[in-house]
């Protein structure tokens, strides 16, 4: 197992402003139990179709979002959390799949240069 050189917990989840967060079926069956809903349901409410490598791929949607411009509708503005951690797609639960994370480490190096420990550079796309 992989030591983890980095904390979620102090990170504004960058990684849930990724513009193709995929869902496979097996992820679309965990939502959509987790939900309450039909898959169809969910499918519909909250994915969409996207492209990626040369191919469709069905993602998270995303809303509005003051520090990245938009990210998952699943997270939370106020906590930052994911608000269906347990039932979270595939490629979140193995994100970033090495023991260092490169936003963390460019968020902590921000913190210290700016000698503020919740400093959040902006991203928001124009």
């Amino acid at each position: 197992m992989t030591k983890r050189l980095y904390d979620c917990g102090n990170c504004p989840a960058y990684c849930c402003s990724y513009d193709h967060v995929e869902v496979t079926d097996a992820d679309l069956a965990r939502l959509a139990r987790h939900l309450e809903v039909e898959p169809a349901v969910a499918e519909r409410r909250f994915t969409k179709r996207g492209r990626g490598k040369g191919r469709h791929l069905r993602v998270l949607r995303h809303r509005k979002d003051k520090h990245f411009g938009t990210a998952c509708r699943f997270l939370d503005p106020r906590t930052r959390q994911c608000g269906v951690y347990e039932a979270r797609p595939s490629i979140c639960r193995t994100y970033p799949g090495t023991g260092r994370c490169g936003f963390y480490d460019f968020l902590c190096a921000e913190r210290r240069a700016q000698e503020n420990p919740a400093y959040v550079p902006s991203f928001t796309r124009g």
